[in-house]
């Protein structure tokens, strides 16, 4: 197996524009029906369908030294709170429900080649809704820089589909401390700019899968990624084997984002 050991630096012509597109499509489902119930719910929207940034603000994105292939680094706030605002106006990352582990934003070089250099990203965000909190899964991101002009090639921050992808807080009744909590699927919440599929066909000088920049990021947010889980069925397998006990958890959410 290749060591990957070159470092290279990433900046960005911080006077060059960039057009970025917001996304939000109605709330589709959720268990107690809170899409139907709560009008901020119910009505949320993209802030701003489309704006003007300048590449700076991007830069936010970027590690501070040069780095290698699969180096982790945590992006700064100010950058992202700009972008999260066209999305919602109330954005926040300093999460109001927290298990201790699962703040954070966290980015990672994929890949790079002389003209390019890919970076994929995570980053976990909620909005302050009127009376509640809408606390997505997680953005997953992707931001692709041309390392010659120093400019932005793609940029995408989105929450992932999947069959939940949202948690709530409403405080339905002002009167009381408690909130009630739901959760849901949105089938669209996402940041877009510049063009996707430049690099589709490129060959990178140094590179990892995005399978494997996406378990590094993970391991980022949840120590419990870095337990080496196996089925049930392996268990049995395994445990006569080395003479282990089997330790078994039964969950009715996921271990690895925040729609639980």
């Amino acid at each position: 197996m290749k060591t990957l050991q070159n470092k290279i630096p990433l900046s960005l012509d911080g006077n060059a524009k960039v057009t970025v597109k917001g996304f939000i499509a109605p709330i589709e489902y959720t268990q107690y029906d809170f899409h139907v119930k709560w009008d901020a719910l119910a009505n949320l929207r993209v802030a701003e369908e489309k704006k003007h940034y300048p590449a700076s603000i991007f830069s936010d994105f970027l590690p501070k030294e040069a780095i290698s292939v699969g180096t982790l680094w945590e992006i700064e706030h100010e950058g992202v709170l700009k972008l999260l605002k066209q999305l919602h106006a109330k954005p926040n990352l300093d999460m109001h429900i927290n298990s201790g582990d699962s703040r954070g934003l966290w980015a990672c070089l994929r890949a790079y080649n002389d003209e390019f250099a890919d970076i994929v990203f995570r980053i976990h965000a909620e909005f302050a809704l009127t009376d509640g909190w809408f606390t997505p899964s997680q953005f997953t991101g992707h931001l692709l820089i041309d390392r010659i002009k120093e400019k932005i090639v793609f940029f995408h921050m989105y929450v992932p589909q999947g069959v939940l992808n949202f948690d709530v807080n409403w405080k339905k009744d002002k009167d009381q401390p408690d909130v009630i909590t739901d959760i849901g699927f949105c089938p669209q919440m996402e940041l877009r700019a510049g063009v996707e599929g430049v690099v589709q066909d490129t060959d990178f000088s140094e590179s990892i899968t995005k399978k494997e920049a996406s378990q590094k990021l993970i391991r980022c947010f949840y120590k419990s990624q870095q337990i080496n889980w196996v089925s049930l069925e392996e268990a049995l397998k395994m445990a006569p084997a080395q003479q282990k006990p089997i330790h078994a958890i039964s969950i009715n959410g996921p271990l690895f984002d925040e729609s639980c």
